[in-house]
């Protein structure tokens, strides 16, 4: 019986990780087209977002963390310079937007946040779960441009975030 129950639990494991794993979305393919909630509540429609220019949508796993504050103000302190080359951010987590709203106050970023609560924009861009005692999404980068996905970084910098997103967007415009 002992075996039977180990045997269960092994395989639900496996199961529950694999379930958690996604093949994110590559270059070319359309930007997932979804509504979720900002750091207010409000929904937010990313279709609209991307309507209006080039779209960085990153995906971290906890508002407040370490890493994840040192990814994000890096963004924060180059923001003007990237939104002068008409780039606009989009921060996603699990996290709620209540959370979503203090990391945001508290660290002054000037770009909107994104509660995925469920799970479903980071299933539609494709971002693996890490496994804990909740799922938290992967680091993950994407930019957006006339619908389409046109960069990915699937092991995106926390420090130098800005400087990778600055060299893509450099890359974008071409020689």
């Amino acid at each position: 019986m002992l075996m039977l129950r180990i045997t269960t639990f092994l395989l639900l494991s496996l199961l529950a990780v694999t379930t958690l794993r996604a093949d994110p979305l590559t270059i070319g393919a359309p930007a997932p087209d979804l509504t979720a909630a900002d750091q207010n509540g409000v929904p937010i429609h990313f279709a609209d977002i991307y309507a209006k220019g080039i779209t960085l949508v990153y995906f971290y796993p906890k508002a407040g963390t370490s890493g994840c504050t040192a990814e994000a103000c890096s963004l924060r302190d180059a923001y003007d310079k990237l939104q002068a080359e008409g780039l606009q951010i989009i921060g996603v987590s699990r996290d709620t937007s209540a959370a979503q709203k203090d990391f945001q106050d508290k660290y002054k970023l000037p770009f909107t946040l994104v509660a995925d609560t469920d799970g479903k924009v980071a299933a539609a861009f494709g971002v693996p779960m890490i496994m804990h005692v909740i799922p938290l999404a992967s680091r993950q980068s994407f930019i957006v441009k006339d619908g389409k996905i046109a960069w990915t970084s699937l092991h995106a910098k926390t420090n130098g975030s800005a400087d990778e997103v600055q060299k893509a967007l450099d890359g974008l415009k071409g020689p």
